[in-house]
């Protein structure tokens, strides 16, 4: 997947998930900036994601530029393919 240098990254989630941390602690770890929708409490947003995620009611949904990529096994895939290269900064050394 070719993802332009200045890609939309949103993930969808709930607080009570640890897959969803997972992404969003992948993402931050890339540097890559991101919107995160927590669905928790919110049928409106966890109704369009379902409908938009082609029937898909787990979370994490990541979506790149406006496409749903997966969950954070997919997310992860995608990043040691290099997929997510270019999304972000270069992670900061600890």
């Amino acid at each position: 997947m070719n993802t332009p240098q200045n890609a939309r990254v949103r993930v969808y989630g709930t607080d009570y998930c640890g897959y969803c941390r997972s992404a969003e602690s992948l993402l931050k770890g890339r540097g890559i900036p991101f919107e995160y929708v927590d669905v928790t409490h919110d049928m409106e947003a966890r109704s369009w994601l379902v409908e938009h995620a082609d029937g898909r009611r787990t979370v994490p949904v990541v979506f790149i530029d406006g496409r749903a990529v997966g969950g954070y096994q997919e997310l992860a895939r995608l990043a040691a393919r290099g997929g997510l290269d270019g999304l972000g900064a270069k992670p900061q050394a600890a």
